[in-house]
């Protein structure tokens, strides 16, 4: 694969590099955060060669690549230069409240999920060493495999701190310094010794941070506001000396005192909040969890658990939520398989085998985004499988001693039930192959079949249909009408067509014909071709109650135009400002005169390109 010609491709397509206002990867994605959703080509997107599919949620772009995601992230830094500029102020603002969470969390944790896992791993594998006596726990070799395996854990403070203050956007040397403190040895003995310490009289409630994530989060957001008050009022001669002094001198204290303790009472009302729920019933937790972990990853809004997660094994030294998911990854891993068995399209069937070898080592997008999901019976199969698997891991008490990928190798991570963890994991791999070949799917057709029943399609078309062409009357998002708000344009009570969501104020006709009507409030037209379409432009949804307000008209009814003549102009931010919808419907509206009325079928449009194709 050549992964500098995708990065351009993706840049390309995505809006060119002055649309990006962030880009990161996890696993298998790219994740953008793009200034103007408008301007990304989906469709063009998905068509490249090296991806897997495109799915926005969290108010971010997400490009689905698989395994390859960190060369093609590489090879667009490298192209384009973003990791090293500077975001600006509105970056990561996109989206609501809840979005805007799971994308702080999503910016925070997916840097270190890799070493995250392989922390894990290696944990389990000294467990299991240990506990079968293959190792000595009290020889140097258990406890130098322990270090490594432990360090990550043991140091998450400060390497969150690094993932966060990019996050926040404030100095990330400040930041590690002031998580370095929270674990400072003086400070640990004194814990350990059980010794009573104060600051300037006050005193300070000494607490365990080392493997902790709510507190240093908390303290790197309020160190961006701290920082950004000495940055804004500091002269630029002494702001690099006394900014990080007293960022230092106000936050370590301040989170000694305040924001550290209140943060790890509430890690632990997390943790007995989630541990009263299991223990209503682990057996539908493990159900609940198993059968919809998929869609939330689906979503993007598994984010929300990692912090849990991380949180239970800090406080109870072990999490069951891993156990209880990993079922419903093995889940869509069989189901790739069971597709390899019983497609007979060549394409699918290389995608379903490899889909199945990544879902086994826990990344499961190839095998929904490019299996399972499409032909929709195989999910649905994997998610009940993994609805089973969960209960059966929860029934067994099956829990994590580390986050991990899950993943076949990370089995002895789940240290605590592991017996009825394999059984789980296994069920769902193994039930979910079976049932997708035995209850089946609409296969996908060859490329070859294809190619014949195009060729068919086009002999006929040209022998027996005439075409006339619509032009978009504007340029921006085209969407398909019935995803449009207005239920009398979106249910087609007016007609056929599309609506456009204009990123500029200039309409122009679509057609060459006459202006039937152009009504007085200047904000919808009709135009009849010299084929006979008739056409409606409505601007906007409702904007009939301004009056005309906002509205520029160029022409009268009756006029006659070519396609590409400026009809009208609006403005467009008045019209947001005021709160209006400015998604343009473009509507047939005799529609029942023609056999068929086939839209655009893309993201991005300029006017003058092919809106709508009316077949006679």
């Amino acid at each position: 694969m050549d992964f500098q010609k995708l990065a351009k491709d993706i840049v390309e397509h995505i809006g060119g590099q002055e649309n990006i206002s962030d880009l990161y990867h996890c696993a298998t994605r790219l994740r953008f955060t793009l200034k103007n959703d408008n301007k990304a080509n989906r469709d063009a997107i998905e068509k490249l060669d090296g991806v897997i599919t495109v799915t926005e949620s969290g108010g971010m772009f997400q490009v689905v690549i698989g395994n390859n995601v960190a060369s093609v992230h590489d090879a667009i830094i490298d192209q384009t230069g973003l990791g090293t500029k500077q975001q600006t102020a509105e970056d990561g603002k996109k989206g609501n409240l809840f979005e805007r969470f799971i994308d702080l969390l999503s910016g925070i944790f997916s840097p270190v999920l890799g070493l995250l896992a392989a922390s894990g791993l290696i944990k389990g594998l000294n467990f299991v060493l240990g506990k079968y006596e293959i190792l000595d726990p009290a020889g140097g070799t258990y406890r130098i495999i322990a270090a490594a395996g432990d360090s990550f854990y043991y140091f998450m403070p400060i390497i969150l701190a690094i993932t966060a203050a990019r996050k926040f956007k404030v100095n990330q040397f400040i930041a590690v310094a002031l998580a370095g403190g929270l674990i400072y040895p003086d400070l640990v003995n004194a814990l350990n010794a059980n010794e009573s310490l104060s600051f300037l009289g006050i005193p300070v409630v000494l607490a365990k941070y080392s493997s902790t994530v709510i507190p240093i989060i908390i303290a790197i957001w309020i160190l961006n506001y701290v920082e950004g008050f000495f940055t804004k009022f500091l002269h630029e001669s002494i702001r690099n000396l006394l900014t990080p002094f007293f960022c230092l001198l106000i936050m370590l204290p301040l989170t000694l005192l305040a924001i550290g303790p209140v943060a790890i009472y509430t890690s632990g009302l997390i943790a007995s909040g989630y541990l009263f729920i299991y223990n209503l019933s682990p057996i539908i937790s493990g159900i609940v969890l198993g059968a919809c972990w998929q869609i939330l990853v689906i979503f993007g809004l598994h984010w929300g658990f990692v912090p849990v997660m991380l949180n239970n094994i800090t406080v109870y030294g072990k999490d069951s939520i891993n156990a209880m998911i990993g079922p419903s990854v093995a889940a869509q891993s069989g189901a790739a398989l069971g597709v390899f068995f019983k497609t007979k399209n060549k394409k699918l069937k290389s995608l379903s085998l490899s889909a199945f070898f990544a879902g086994l080592m826990g990344i499961t997008e190839p095998a929904v985004y490019g299996v399972t999901l499409k032909l929709k019976r195989p999910f649905i199969i994997a998610c009940t499988m993994g609805a089973i698997g969960g209960g059966i891991a929860g029934g067994f008490g099956s829990a994590a001693i580390a986050q991990v990928q899950k993943s076949i190798l990370t089995i002895p991570v789940v240290a605590h039930g592991m017996t009825g963890y394999i059984i789980a994991y296994f069920f769902a791999l193994i039930g979910s192959c079976i049932l997708t070949i035995l209850i089946g799917f609409k296969d996908e057709a060859s490329e070859e079949d294809v190619k014949k029943t195009d060729e068919s399609a086009v002999t006929v078309e040209n022998a027996m249909i005439k075409r006339e062409s619509i032009i978009s009357p504007l340029s921006g998002y085209a969407k398909p009408l019935e995803e449009i708000s207005d239920p009398v344009f979106a249910g087609g009570a007016m007609g056929k067509g599309i609506a456009v969501i204009p990123e500029d104020g200039k309409v122009y006709s679509p057609v060459d014909g006459t202006v039937t009507l152009a009504f007085p409030t200047k904000h919808a037209y009709g135009l009849t071709s010299t084929a006979g379409g008739e056409i409606l432009i409505h601007i906007g949804l409702d904007t009939v109650k301004l009056n005309g307000e906002g509205f520029t008209s160029f022409v009268e009814t009756g006029a006659k135009v070519k396609k590409g003549d400026l009809i009208a102009e609006f403005d467009i931010q008045m019209l947001k400002e005021l709160g209006y919808d400015i998604t343009t419907p473009i509507v047939v509206t005799n529609s029942d005169k023609y056999l068929d009325i086939l839209p655009l079928k893309k993201n991005q449009i300029i006017h003058g390109e092919e809106a709508l194709s009316l077949l006679l």
